[in-house]
């Protein structure tokens, strides 16, 4: 194998530094929102919920959706909480079960924070739904979190 010129070496120099420096914009945006959806369970836990250290988040573009899975527990009270760190964004987060059916008993959105409640009839896999309704950015960074109590 033939070294690089110097050139090449450059370029690719340059190429890892931006893939480096890419990696963690993308880390630290989704670590601010993930500060978000902890903010928005903090009540919740004074309140005897118990919040999981699980989490989900990424980036979407307006009007794109993601589904994560949990499995939950018939007898249990789960609470699912969207943050994100953009201003004026607007989440939605819903919870469905294994055949499509909307299943949380209650979803509302304040700010930027978005939350899901449920108390599954059934044990089982479920799909919670999250969605960037409207921001004013590109890409919106969102975290998902979630608490339970018996």
């Amino acid at each position: 194998m033939r070294p690089l010129s110097l050139p090449s070496r450059r370029a690719a120099v340059c190429a890892a530094a931006f893939l480096v420096c890419g990696a963690a914009v993308l880390h630290a945006y989704v670590d601010d929102a993930m500060s978000f959806a902890y903010e928005a369970a903090n009540p919740y836990a004074e309140k005897g919920w118990i919040i999981r250290e699980d989490a989900w988040g990424g980036d979407l573009g307006e009007g794109d959706k993601k589904a994560v899975t949990a499995q939950l527990f018939r007898g249990n009270s789960y609470i699912f909480f969207l943050g994100t760190d953009v201003e004026g964004a607007k989440l939605r987060v819903n919870i469905y079960d294994t055949a499509g059916n909307l299943a949380e008993s209650k979803s509302w959105q304040e700010g930027k924070f978005a939350y899901a409640e449920i108390k599954p009839g059934a044990t089982g896999t479920y799909y919670v739904v999250v969605e960037v309704l409207s921001s004013p950015e590109e890409r919106t960074g969102w975290a998902l979190v979630y608490g339970f109590r018996r």
